[in-house]
């Protein structure tokens, strides 16, 4: 790790990220892509070290309260978190300024927060949302190898459910002959329902690589799926968006399934639900002390 001083912390989306790098290891991760001009190595994880001064005072100017986001480019729970808590002391100044916050990770470290979550919640909104891949154990270790395997991120959405916490799920990506089959998009689907969660993005069935991922991605097929690269190769080339042969079926079953059981999916209705800032009147506030 290296640390920094940040000119800002809040774009102009109110996003953050307040580490740039990571040390997951997910063999698909755009991040990676050149485009982002990262100019350290990726694991070399970049810590905002004026990141809490920065987001106080941004927070103390503004007018009208809003979400704030986080985990866009870089999770705000990999294991430098866990001594740094840089964003722990995000929440925590968030919840001081009345403001909501819609955070993105793949670790169940979030659970420590809880505390500071449900107090946001009570007065706004808290969103935590996870990205499920697959629902094998083993695959998951493969392909995003040094962060908690899906099992242990469905019992945090479980958690979340169990204390009110609203959450969304990115299924995404879909690995092309690696994770897209039938199966395994019911199983993940299978847990959103019983999480409860409020929303699932799909951006179809398959995955994006632009120069920097892609050849990270090929190293880490030739290492564990050998011969899958040529595949890849033969049938996308150098392509951006590599859908996934079984995406019409998969995308059917997804939107059935959601619609069902009353869970968002239409990517502009969750994101719209993400961006909105929702004051709870005194009266909800009560109730959930009540609860």
């Amino acid at each position: 790790m290296h640390g920094v001083k940040a000119k800002g912390i809040l774009s102009s989306q109110n996003g953050m990220n307040i580490y740039r790098g990571c040390s997951h290891g997910c063999i698909y991760c755009d991040s990676r892509s050149s485009c982002y001009r990262m100019e350290h190595d990726f694991e070399d994880i970049e810590v905002k070290e004026n990141a809490p001064e920065l987001l106080e005072d941004a927070l103390r100017r503004k007018r009208k309260r809003c979400m704030i986001g986080t985990g866009a480019m870089s999770d705000p729970y990999i294991p430098l978190e866990l001594s740094l808590e840089y964003s722990r002391k995000a929440l925590l100044i968030i919840e001081k300024y009345g403001f909501g916050v819609a955070l993105q990770t793949k670790s169940d470290r979030v659970l420590r927060d809880l505390d500071i979550l449900k107090k946001i919640n009570e007065k706004t909104k808290a969103v935590v949302q996870m990205t499920l891949t697959t629902a094998d154990e083993n695959l998951c270790k493969i392909i995003e190898p040094n962060v908690c395997t899906t099992s242990k991120r469905f019992e945090a959405l479980k958690t979340f459910r169990d204390n009110g916490i609203p959450t969304v799920v990115w299924l995404c990506p879909v690995l092309p002959y690696i994770n897209d089959t039938r199966e395994n998009i019911e199983a993940i689907l299978k847990m959103c329902v019983e999480a409860q969660v409020r929303g699932v993005i799909c951006f179809g069935m398959g995955l994006t690589l632009r120069d920097g991922n892609r050849e990270y991605f090929y190293r880490q097929l030739d290492r564990h799926f050998p011969g899958l690269k040529n595949r890849y190769i033969r049938e996308y080339g150098n392509r951006y968006e590599l859908p996934s042969p079984r995406g019409d079926e998969l995308m059917r079953l997804f939107h059935q399934t959601c619609e069902k059981n009353g869970i968002m999916h239409d990517k502009d209705e969750i994101f719209s639900y993400l961006h909105r800032f929702e004051e709870k009147s005194p009266h909800e506030q009560l109730s959930l002390w009540e609860l």
